[in-house]
């Protein structure tokens, strides 16, 4: 391995990339930090040097830019997945301002963003069919690959990749987000990095620049609060400072949640008042709306900053790549900034004043901002929470710290900055002390160059190991039970913590699942403090459940493939976790009997909103119909009478109540035994029925549970089987299976199916005798209901899907509901399970209403439920329709006398209530699965 020449510090900004480093010399302490100025294009063939690389990438049309025009020092190369002839940095930024829907904004945003699909190709988000998108990673890739081959441009001898790099990420990105990111970087080539929290670095470079000074500073300060109010996101973190042995010490002790809240949703709520003022009538389109924000967002800065300017003028350009029409402008004042920035996004709010979560999210350009954009809360909430110890004491002074650290180019103005001091200062009725911070903008790039010094010896490092102590729930029959403490608050990074007093005996090939609390409480319910192997009992208003952790124990011997193999194989494992330089949790399964073999442990993403599971206690009655499946597909043929398989399914009934009122984890064990004899449902037709039908409706949608991942996997593979008994009802109950559990299903296996039924569905097979007749015994309705719950098939694909069911319910009267319904599924504006980029233009939508409101929806009200879908409101003006075809909607809805509820999503932002979700997607949903839509 080569050695480093340099530490380097890699800020990578929603909005802007700093680039910092400083030569490893013997006396690193005082070694000089510098900023790397970044080679980038400012104009057509026009290269320069500048300290910020503008996180914007520019797509240009075919021929809109020539060669030279985009031709910088060096050869460019990039990154495996890219497009070719993007410009990235300042002209990207400037061209944006310009042009409509070829700019990527904000991608460290999407890289966080759960409810979408971050690997694959979504940006630029607002766009047309005509632009070549990528992926969030490949974006975050192509900044860090830019910057490595401006570096190793002007360095060719100490290129970037064999440098000490430390990249700078939010402290409140989950796992998911870091691994993206460093996934990014060993796309650019950078394969050997660290991450560091943002906050952290911030405090690192105050403490680089005042290490002589720091200890008297300090001596009145026992609590920092470091705010970093970036371009995306809201960065929170508590950093307490102590004096041991006459030596400062210093621990990060709190990390807030994540809050995509920042700059740009100043932007966004500068350019919506820009908006009123060019049109106020008329909303304008995705495109348009995201070409001023380019406008309102320089305006912001020139405002914002201390000069004299008294206003700024925001011009709307004409559209297209040539700049066709003419162009508006309007002035935005700086008290106007002011106004929106102070009082919207900072008031002098009271302590015990929350952020208001009541409100839907706003949703711009598929990022789905916080709700409450007013950080001054939501530093309320972060304090309340981080600075708490079970009592009331949450919402005095005492828990205000009395140092702040501001970050951001937002606290460029004295105004803001002045602003949130005066806030802590109401608060706690007392003065606080401002740490200085000279430069917002590069900050964060210093600190990560001073924690590579810290690691190194050369200065202080920020302690204080794990924010929080990490625990494993272990339930009970009754209520949420106990949990053994993993790894207590404090542990240090790199420390493996074993629970050696503690054994698990796992079965191999089997998923094996973990459920995770953390507490940042120093002392537990029962008063006792955190420590490793601890038992406590769980309180809820202790501990917050962390998304479960995964792990499928492979044996070392080749086991049959079935589902449960006759012999299964059983280990005994102990819990070794530890606490990595990026803050995520390891967790491996050790052997007892041979230390060797271990098995990582990984964590499974879900949405928020999940709480506390309860062990459920399996009643009686469902032990007896678990053992009532198992004899009806026993292996063995004589051990279930005929009479049982008849009866199945009212025996489970009678047992358990009417199937609607199944549980979510009632369902799952049904669908456990169904799948453990899943190779006997071909023993006869009632067999294959029962299975069918009671597999899928206990497996639906495909996903909830932590395992169903597996489950899916298991159920796949009898795809290629198909059916035994193959009559209209027996092709029925397989595509209703396939359409239940859908949502578990990859793109790649939703293709697969539907490749096997397009030609029953195209309208061309009714031209085809022998075609015609196949596609009716083979359970056409079914197919059509089946092929519009595939949410992960290509736009074009649901596209062309939608256009033969909407020609064909408006021209033939068989199938029509199910036509109609599966317009309104494939058309949907908010979908059940697909990644919101997969959902069908607007500008399609509107060019299909107009045919849906000639019909007679008192005749069809499913055709008026097609229509809601299709006009759903998101709030998210890139998909949903036109006021004016809205209003039209309502108005026949109304007259209709459709249920209030239709009228309701598409006027407002609203949620599907239970009669409304089986409608959309042909079932309930098991009692107890919520969707959370971000």
């Amino acid at each position: 391995m080569i050695a480093s020449r340099y530490l380097v510090g890699i800020d990578l900004g929603t909005t802007n990339i700093v680039v910092a480093y400083c030569e490893l010399e013997e006396e690193l302490k005082t070694a000089p930090v510098n900023i790397f100025e970044i080679d980038q294009l400012i104009g057509p063939g026009e290269v320069v040097r500048k300290p910020l690389l503008p996180s914007f990438r520019f797509h240009p049309a075919q021929n809109q830019l020539g060669d030279n025009d985009i031709t910088l020092p060096w050869e460019n190369t990039t990154v495996k997945g890219d497009i070719k002839n993007a410009v990235i940095g300042e002209w990207a930024r400037e061209l944006g301002a310009k042009i409509e829907g070829r700019q990527v904004s904000s991608a460290k945003s999407w890289l966080s963003h759960q409810a979408v699909d971050r690997e694959s190709d979504i940006l630029p988000w607002v766009s047309g069919n005509d632009v070549d998108k990528v992926s969030p990673v490949i974006a975050t890739a192509s900044y860090l690959n830019h910057v490595r081959q401006s570096w190793n441009h002007h360095n060719p001898i100490n290129v970037l990749e064999n440098q000490d790099i430390v990249i700078t990420v939010p402290a409140s990105f989950d796992e998911s987000a870091r691994k993206l990111t460093l996934e990014a970087a060993k796309l650019a080539g950078l394969h050997d990095v660290s991450l560091l929290e943002e906050p952290q670095a911030v405090c690192y470079d105050w403490y680089a620049r005042h290490s002589d000074s720091a200890k008297q500073e300090l001596q009145d300060v026992s609590s920092i609060l470091v705010c970093d109010v970036g371009g995306g996101t809201t960065d929170l973190s508590l950093i307490e400072a102590k004096l041991i042995n006459d030596e400062l010490s210093l621990n990060r002790v709190g990390v807030g949640e994540h809050l995509m809240l920042g700059g740009d949703n100043l932007d966004l709520a500068l350019a919506h008042l820009a908006e009123q003022r060019f049109s106020s009538s008329k909303k304008l389109n995705a495109s348009a709306l995201s070409k001023l924000i380019q406008q309102t967002r320089k305006a912001k800065e020139q405002l914002l900053s201390n000069s004299d300017i008294g206003d700024v003028k925001i011009t709307m350009l004409g559209s297209g790549s040539r700049l066709i029409g003419g162009s508006k402008s309007i002035p935005l004042s700086k008290e106007e900034v002011h106004g929106i920035a102070l009082d919207g996004f900072f008031p002098l709010t009271e302590l015990n004043q929350l952020p208001d979560k009541k409100r839907s999210a706003v949703v711009e350009f598929g990022l789905p901002y916080v709700s409450d954009p007013a950080v001054s809360k939501h530093i309320a909430e972060f304090l309340s929470f981080h600075q708490s110890d079970g009592t009331e004491e949450n919402t005095k002074a005492s828990s205000v710290p009395k140092g702040l650290l501001l970050n951001g180019g937002v606290f460029n103005s004295d105004l803001v900055t002045s602003r949130i001091k005066q806030l802590l200062e109401n608060w706690r009725g007392d003065e606080v002390t401002l740490l200085n911070n000279p430069h917002p903008d590069l900050s964060v790039a210093f600190g990560a160059v001073a924690y590579g010094k810290a690691r190194r010896g050369a200065q202080l490092k920020i302690g204080g190991g794990a924010a929080r102590s990490y625990f494993l729930q272990l339930p009970e029959k009754k209520g949420l039970g106990q949990a053994v403490c993993l790894l207590a608050k404090g542990t240090e990074e790199g420390q493996e913590i074993r629970l050696t007093g503690r054994k698990f005996a796992l079965t191999l090939d089997e998923p094996v699942r973990f459920n995770l609390l953390t507490s940042t409480h120093d002392r537990l319910s029962d008063n006792q403090k955190p420590q490793n192997g601890l038992l406590t009992r769980v309180d809820p208003d202790v501990f917050s459940p962390l998304p479960p952790y995964i792990t499928t124990l492979e044996s070392l011997t080749e086991q049959s493939n079935d589902l449960h193999a006759n012999q299964k194989q059983r280990v005994n494992v102990q819990l070794a976790c530890k606490l990595t330089e990026v803050g995520t949790l390891q967790l491996d399964c050790v052997s007892v009997d041979d230390d060797s073999q271990r098995w990582n442990v990984e964590f499974e993403i879900r949405k928020k909103g999940e709480t506390f599971e309860e062990e459920q206690t399996i009643s009686p009655q469902l032990e007896q119909s678990l053992s009532l499946i198992a004899s009806a597909y026993s292996g063995n043929k004589k051990s279930a009478d005929s009479k049982t398989i008849k009866t199945l399914v009212k025996e489970l009934e009678r047992k358990l109540g009417k199937r609607e009122e199944w549980d979510f984890q009632t369902s799952r064990h049904i669908f456990d035994a169904f799948a453990t004899g899943r190779k006997r449902r071909r023993r006869s037709e009632q067999h294959e029925k029962n299975w069918l039908r009671l597999a899928g409706y206990t497996l639906r949608p495909g996903f909830g549970d932590p395992t169903d991942n597996w489950r899916m996997e298991q159920v796949w593979n009898l795809y290629q089987h198909n059916i035994q008994y193959q009559n209209h009802q027996g092709w029925s109950d397989w595509w209703v299976f396939w359409r239940r559990v859908s949502g578990g299903l990859s793109q790649e296996q939703q293709e697969t199916i539907l490749a096997d039924i397009a030609k029953y569905l195209h309208p061309g097979s009714l031209r085809n005798a022998k075609v015609a007749k196949e596609s009716q015994e083979k359970g056409y309705e079914a197919m059509v209901r089946l092929a519009a719950s595939l949410e992960n098939l290509d736009v074009e694909d649901k596209v062309l899907l939608s256009t033969w069911f909407l020609n064909k319910a408006t021209s033939q009267t068989q199938h029509a509901q199910a036509h109609w319904w599966a317009l309104g599924r494939l058309a949907s504006r908010s979908l059940m399970y697909g990644s919101q980029h997969s959902v069908i233009p607007r500008e399609q939508i509107e060019h299909w209403l107009p045919q849906l409101l000639e019909q007679n929806w008192n005749k069809e009200p499913i055709v008026g439920f097609a229509a809601v879908m299709m006009c759903r409101k998101t709030g998210d003006r890139l998909f949903d329709v036109s006021d004016e075809l809205r209003d039209n909607v309502i108005e026949k809805l109304n007259s209709s006398k459709a249920p209030a509820s239709w009228v309701e999503l598409v006027r407002e932002v609203k949620a599907l209530d239970v009669s409304d979700t089986k409608r959309a997607y042909g079932d309930a949903l098991p009692s107890g699965l919520h969707l959370i839509k971000e």
